[in-house]
């Protein structure tokens, strides 16, 4: 059951607050809601039954001179999160912006989770080249608080081959070319740690390793988190400044780490 503006909106903004948790006060509004879906935002939801269980929701954007959706918030209440509902509505999202003749969906995430990378590069086929340090300040929510709140900007080009490609189906292949490495994550008892970061390296491809479990550090290794937030800012900043972008990424559950894949843009 897809979720349609006649719904009220009151339900998502109840919505947010599970999902986001107790105390959280950055929840969008109803008036916001109401407001961006007159003009030109999109707003859909999923339901179990008569619930509602996940929403996405962008706003109207202009980039360069072209309209483009800015997606603000995709939430999915935990007992749905594995079940592929997310990833239904981002291609009920993509549909919605075909629709409208738009090229382009952007949206913020935290370039330390690695399930949130892997789903954003291997199955929806993002690119990224914008790092933004503490784009929303202290956070009140408790995923977040005691952490910046760092951000990638993922673009989607959600006409390219790249892109309908991964939608159909199609995985990353780890490259056949030597990948030099800015960091390493190396195991430190039952966390990994930060090391050997590089930030000169001038090959084509480079990788930066990350852990898989960043929300469980934030909540019982905060000093560690914190350790990772500011290396891997510097590692990254480096690089985009110096006109590479995040491709691909890649997840190694036995290693308890991920890596990005960064190449310069001119290759």
């Amino acid at each position: 059951m897809i979720w349609r503006r006649s719904q009220k909106f009151a339900d998502v903004v109840e919505l947010e607050r599970r999902i986001w948790g107790p105390g959280y006060d950055d929840v969008v509004p109803v008036p916001i809601f109401a407001a961006t879906v007159k003009r030109g935002g999109i707003l859909i939801g999923t339901f179990a039954g008569d619930r509602i269980v996940g929403f996405v929701h962008s706003l109207a954007g202009i980039k360069d001179g072209a309209p483009t959706q800015w997606s603000h918030m995709l939430g999915v209440i935990d007992a749905y999160r594995n079940g592929g509902v997310g990833y239904q509505l981002k291609l009920l999202q993509r549909d919605r912006a075909l629709a409208m003749g738009l090229d382009l969906v952007e949206w913020t995430f935290d370039p330390m989770q690695a399930m949130n990378a892997h789903f954003n590069f291997a199955k929806l086929g993002v690119t990224v080249d914008e790092y933004e340090p503490d784009v929303y300040g202290d956070s009140t929510s408790p995923l977040h608080r005691g952490n910046p709140t760092d951000r990638f900007v993922a673009q989607w080009w959600v006409r390219t081959p790249h892109v309908e490609q991964r939608l159909a189906g199609s995985m990353p292949m780890a490259p056949a070319v030597i990948v030099e490495r800015a960091n390493r994550a190396t195991p430190a008892g039952e966390w990994l740690q930060p090391v050997e970061l590089n930030l000169s390296l001038k090959s084509r491809r480079v990788s930066v390793e990350i852990p898989s479990d960043f929300t469980g550090m934030l909540s019982r290794a905060p000093d560690l988190a914190l350790r990772w937030r500011m290396a891997t800012r510097e590692v990254f900043t480096a690089y985009f400044t110096r006109g590479y972008r995040a491709v691909e990424f890649f997840l190694d559950r036995p290693s308890r780490a991920g890596a990005y894949l960064l190449v310069r843009r001119q290759d």
